[in-house]
């Protein structure tokens, strides 16, 4: 198969693929070969005519629609690929004659990603941002860390706030003990609010041994209908308290929960690390400003059949997060009121708008000549192997050697957004 690029008018792509005799008559062979069950022929066992006497019988040219259906399959890709197209829809085709012993051609035009002309991308003005970082945001990161390394021990005193009770319950509304309201050696954070309101403030004082009935109403919109709204009573027994204790902040407590020898150093460290954070954040405010001026600037008309793409990206998404909870689109949906359409139409302006800035960030991937290393291609994907704990090869085998291009407009895109951050004017 030969392609040649024919024309581009706007998004609509010209071109075609040209088939030899021999590939046209090899892919009629497969035809064959593939559909003969389908023949009875008088004289013949189903399935055992010759090719020239089904095509005798039924024309010669019985076989040549599965075979060009095939020739185009197989090919339609590698033409895609050989003259780096990328299609936002479905092709239509046109053919040369077609007849026994000849080669053929077919004339493809088929909707392309738009190429946009981008203006006004260089020296967008964007306001500093600066995200500063105080000696109380160091306090409390090591605060953090200090309660993720405090230990909980059993006190012989009374429960506080902010103390572990390990107890065994059981539920009465009336006389009658109801269901889903009885636990043993249960352990309960007080102040956590997991309990019904109003439960955990009064087991307050009590003392490990203790027997104390607590007495709650259940919210009026309660998830069991039978008890929403009802007093109910909770015969409670306090087997042990416990509490938190914090390490000391001190030499000690660095060695043990980091690399570093003091107190000071771990706080040295601490706060180079958030000020990385915060002027990371910061960069990504002002680029995302910058890249927003840039969108504004420009008029791009957006194909709808791209908008309805990535509102079916988006639906999906959505559903991938929301089966990840029990629960289906469909479901959700439903639980909001709300049909697919009206779902959809309020995709619409989210999905336009991110269509449109990735066309603008392609255009100024082109417009620049932005290329991607291999290096950069490899860091990426070890960076993607430390977010999914796995390994680079493993990413690879994940995405698929023939998807690395995607990788590769992805990282072209975000290099693009960098070029215009870096050609910004930050006043």
């Amino acid at each position: 198969m030969k392609a040649t690029f024919i024309s581009r008018e706007k998004n609509d792509v010209k071109f075609t693929m040209e088939f030899t005799a021999e590939e046209f008559e090899n892919a009629q062979v497969k035809a064959y070969q593939r559909t003969k069950d389908q023949f009875q022929v008088d004289g013949f066992r189903k399935g055992k005519a010759p090719r020239s006497i089904i095509e005798k019988r039924y024309g010669e040219g019985i076989f040549f629609e599965e075979a060009i259906d095939e020739l185009f399959n197989e090919n339609y890709v590698k033409a895609l690929k050989e003259l780096e197209l990328e299609v936002i829809d479905s092709p239509a085709a046109e053919f040369s004659k077609i007849a026994k012993g000849e080669g053929f051609t077919a004339t493809i035009t088929v909707p392309c990603y738009p190429i946009v002309e981008v203006k006004d991308y260089k020296g967008v003005e964007i306001e500093k941002v600066v995200n500063e970082v105080k000696d109380e945001d160091v306090d409390k990161e090591i605060e953090a860390l200090q309660k993720r390394n405090a230990r909980v021990v059993v006190v012989e005193r009374a429960a506080k706030e902010g103390d572990t009770v390990l107890l065994d319950y059981s539920g009465f509304v009336g006389e009658e003990q109801f269901d889903g309201g009885t636990a043993e050696n249960q352990e309960l954070k007080l102040g956590s609010g997991m309990f019904i309101p109003g439960f955990e403030e009064q087991l307050v004082g009590v003392t490990p041994g203790e027997k104390k009935d607590v007495v709650v109403t259940f919210p009026e919109e309660y998830h069991a209908e039978d008890l929403a709204g009802k007093e109910a009573v909770f015969h409670c027994l306090v087997h042990e308290v416990k509490e938190e204790q914090l390490p000391e902040l001190d030499d000690e407590f660095a060695k043990d929960v980091s690399e570093y020898d003091t107190l000071e150093e771990l706080k040295k460290s601490t706060l180079e690390r958030l000020e990385k954070y915060a002027k990371a954040g910061a960069e990504t405010k002002m680029q995302d400003a910058a890249l927003g001026k840039v969108v504004e600037a420009n008029d791009v008309e957006v194909p709808v059949v791209m908008i309805q793409d990535e509102m079916d990206r988006m639906a999906q998404e959505l559903d991938q997060q929301l089966r990840y909870q029990g629960m289906s689109l469909g479901q959700y949906l439903e639980f909001v009121g709300k049909d697919i359409a009206e779902f959809r139409d309020e995709l619409k302006p989210d999905a336009e708008r991110q269509v449109k800035t990735r066309m603008i960030l392609m255009g100024i991937v082109e417009a620049e000549k932005i290329e991607v290393t291999e290096d950069e291609m490899e860091e990426e994907i070890k960076v993607m192997a430390i977010q999914y704990q796995t390994t680079a090869d493993k990413i690879k085998e994940m995405i698929g050697m023939e998807n690395l291009t995607f990788l590769e407009k992805d990282l072209k895109v975000k290099k693009a957004i960098q070029f215009i951050y870096d050609n910004a004017v930050i006043k």
